[in-house]
């Protein structure tokens, strides 16, 4: 049984969270704050995390910092938070995902699929080669793209921007992030930079460039790469 952590001091959302995935079979524990929320996590294992950021006690940034001393449990953020850069600071910290309040409980409970999907797959492609999807693919040893049978001519900056989303399917990753792994400390505010190269990529890769399918904005945080 997958176990998920609810971490939410709001007990009317902690009902219904629980009746949920519950009905979903999946075991859940809930915790009201940070300090409760890291002993669980620590005696129970859980599978996933969905952390609320304004707890009593302790902010959520706080709580992920100190489980990423540790765990690499995916950490779904649930706040009412909407600026650009609290939602920065948690992915930052080591959150996977962030889903702002109020949410679709529908939305919530794909994308806690797929964050369970991606840790079963990970012990099964340590280390990933070949990612495939129904339009192009990727050779990451060959360092080689191929779409509709054709290569596709990449600049060393377009294949770095890739290769780290790739390589993360269904993670947000930040642009302060990748301007840094792409272009260095010193450009991580040039986020013009990411649009620029992120619209090329769609011009190589997608299908209809304007309405992405696998290289998908958060708007305000980030990239990612649906498979």
């Amino acid at each position: 049984m997958t176990r998920v952590l609810v971490v939410e001091d709001d007990p009317q959302l902690v009902r219904a969270l629980v009746i949920n995935l519950q009905a979903r079979h999946y075991g859940v524990d809930a915790a009201p704050d940070g300090v409760t929320a890291l002993r669980l996590a620590a005696a129970r294992q859980p599978d996933v995390v969905l952390l609320d950021l304004g707890l009593p006690d302790m902010d959520g940034v706080d709580v992920i910092k100190a489980l990423r001393g540790w765990s690499r449990v995916p950490i779904m953020v649930l706040s009412a938070r909407q600026a650009s850069d609290e939602k920065v600071g948690a992915l930052d910290a080591g959150a996977d995902d962030y889903v702002t309040k109020p949410f679709s409980m529908d939305e919530l409970l794909a994308r806690l699929r797929a964050a369970v999907r991606r840790t079963e797959d990970t012990p099964l492609v340590p280390e990933l080669t070949l990612v495939e999807t129904a339009d192009f693919s990727i050779d990451l040893l060959a360092k080689k793209a191929v779409r509709a049978g054709r290569d596709v001519r990449l600049t060393p900056t377009e294949w770095h921007l890739l290769e780290i989303l790739v390589t993360n399917p269904g993670r947000l990753i930040t642009q302060k992030h990748l301007l840094q792994e792409v272009w260095g400390v010193s450009q991580s505010n040039k986020t013009n930079y990411l649009r620029v190269y992120m619209a090329q990529l769609r011009r190589k890769l997608e299908t209809d460039p304007s309405h992405p399918r696998y290289l998908i904005t958060e708007p305000g945080m980030g990239y990612r790469f649906e498979e």
